[in-house]
């Protein structure tokens, strides 16, 4: 029975019946051969040959040899065309009994779409005008076991994309064309900073105390030590310490871990670009991002001017600058200076809105659970918001007019946090204070509160330049890019829960 033709068979059926036509080409030899020579890939050959002229490739007589993903077929007694897909695209081949012989030719009717298949010959033009291959040798190379989605539909269940990446990327060239743009950002950042000086560094995955960041870390064991470690939750703590020693521009795109909830923007596994430059302070760092966000948006998708979820967006004007409660006052007017600096009042209207926060948390921490809760959606053009209290900034520099707030800023797009980034605290004292105070809250039972770090305050006693430093999203910068409503959809392997227990 061909299952081309009977789409309803039952997977396990179909499972069954290509067992029996592997056992089959298990009996005549090598089913899984590993000599066959690929020398040309589809995109290629419609590159250099898709305009020549059907007489011109005739005569030419162009030999390839091509191999790919059997992703059609269509069998016309003597003669069946295909279509083979590989790393680059499709290309069409055409199969004749007189070209392959009557037994070759039998035994390819009976192969399946999913097949790789190997084949050598030369390039023709159809009457249709399609660029195709002409085989005269004709190979299997891998058996497909497992049937494709139905053409027609591909692969529309979610969950299942996300799971069975590989079935995913076969079926979508969306799906391809948005992680080979993922791969092109990244190295479009990666270049924006080598070419200014910066130094590509590499930092631990598994540190001791876990810092650079507030978040609750995953725990392992290292056995022969004996001793806990953590996933790294940030790099910050250890590029810091070599501006230290001497590398005053260096970056890191890392991968960073991060035990929390998931949704459309976390993922407990994710890729964060941090840099850090000594002499360099945190105006200067957003003048800089800036400029990355439209150079690297331009270099990787051609344009800085996005559409992102029906909305236009544009990377290349100067991004807008607000403090936290002039956000506030900019969107929800209803805030005036009297409510922002009212402590009872803002707690009351916390609460109304149903909105977390910290109840020993001062004026500048409850602010920012109000911006969090009522403005933060609200910025989809990019934005910068500054002056951050000191009091959830811990490794930040105070500003020298207010100690209360710190040089620190968020870029804001599309709703979201982008980067993050300040003037590093390098005054030692004024650091292992912060650490402490921290240590305080989570021994009350702040599981995201940051441990005292002594080697670091070590690092800074012996002199950390006037330094800036900040963190880029890539995930979510490649989501904007990509126009990727969720932060799955650019994590090739996002985290799931175990198949069976998705509810």
């Amino acid at each position: 029975m061909d299952e081309q033709n009977n789409p309803l068979l039952d997977t396990n059926q179909v499972i069954e019946e290509r067992r029996e036509k592997l056992k089959a080409l298990r009996e005549q030899g090598n089913a899984y051969p590993n000599d066959f020579d690929r020398r040309d890939f589809a995109a290629a050959l419609a590159e250099k040959h898709g305009g020549a002229e059907r007489e011109a490739l005739e005569g030419a007589a162009i030999t390839v040899s091509i191999a790919g993903r059997m992703m059609l077929k269509r069998v016309m007694g003597k003669a069946s065309f295909a279509t083979l897909q590989d790393m680059t695209g499709r290309i069409q081949i055409y199969a004749t009994e007189g070209d392959l012989g009557k037994d070759l030719h039998d035994a390819f009717k009976h192969w399946d779409i999913g097949d790789i298949v190997g084949a050598e010959g030369t390039l023709f033009r159809t009457k249709m005008g399609e660029l195709t291959v002409r085989v005269t040798t004709l190979r299997m190379l891998t058996k497909s076991l497992r049937p494709l989605p139905e053409k027609f539909h591909g692969l529309t269940d979610q969950e299942i994309r996300y799971r069975q990446r590989y079935v995913d990327l076969i079926m979508s060239e969306d799906t391809k064309r948005t992680f080979r743009q993922r791969t092109l950002i990244i190295q479009a950042l990666r270049n924006f900073l080598i070419e200014r000086d910066f130094l590509e560094v590499e930092t631990p995955m598994m540190q001791p105390i876990p810092g650079g960041a507030a978040a609750r870390p995953f725990v392992t064991h290292h056995n022969a030590l004996d001793m806990d470690l953590y996933l790294r939750i940030a790099p910050e703590l250890y590029l810091k310490r070599l501006v230290v020693g001497g590398f005053e521009k260096v970056f890191e795109m890392n991968r960073n871990f991060r035990n929390e909830g998931m949704s459309t923007r976390h993922n407990p596994e994710f890729t964060m670009l941090e840099f850090y430059a000594a002499y360099t302070e945190y105006q200067g760092l957003m003048t800089l991002i800036e400029k990355m966000l439209a150079q690297v948006a331009q270099q990787a998708v051609g344009t800085s001017r996005l559409t992102y979820q029906g909305r236009e967006i544009d990377l290349g004007k100067p991004y807008d600058r607000l403090t936290i409660t002039g956000a506030i006052r900019k969107y929800h007017p209803e805030y005036d200076e009297a409510v922002l600096n009212d402590r009872a009042g803002l707690i009351t209207r916390l609460e109304a809105l149903k909105a977390p926060y910290k109840p020993s948390d001062g004026i500048g921490g409850l602010q920012l659970s109000l911006f969090e809760a009522t403005t933060e959606s609200e910025l989809f053009q990019p934005t910068f918001i500054t002056d951050y209290p000191a009091e959830v900034s811990p490794l930040a520099r105070r500003n020298d007019a207010n100690p209360e707030i710190t040089e620190r800023f968020e870029l804001f797009i599309a709703g979201r946090e982008i980067a993050n980034g300040f003037s590093e605290l390098n005054d030692a004292d004024d650091q292992a204070a912060r650490f402490q105070d921290q240590a305080r809250q989570k021994e009350a039972g702040d599981a995201e509160a940051m441990h005292f770090d002594a080697d670091y305050i070590r690092a800074l006693e012996y002199g950390l330049p006037p330094t800036g430093g900040a963190g880029i999203g890539v995930d979510r910068f490649v989501m904007l890019l990509t126009d990727s409503p969720s932060i799955r959809d650019v994590i090739l392997f996002p985290q799931m829960r175990p198949e069976g227990n998705e509810a």
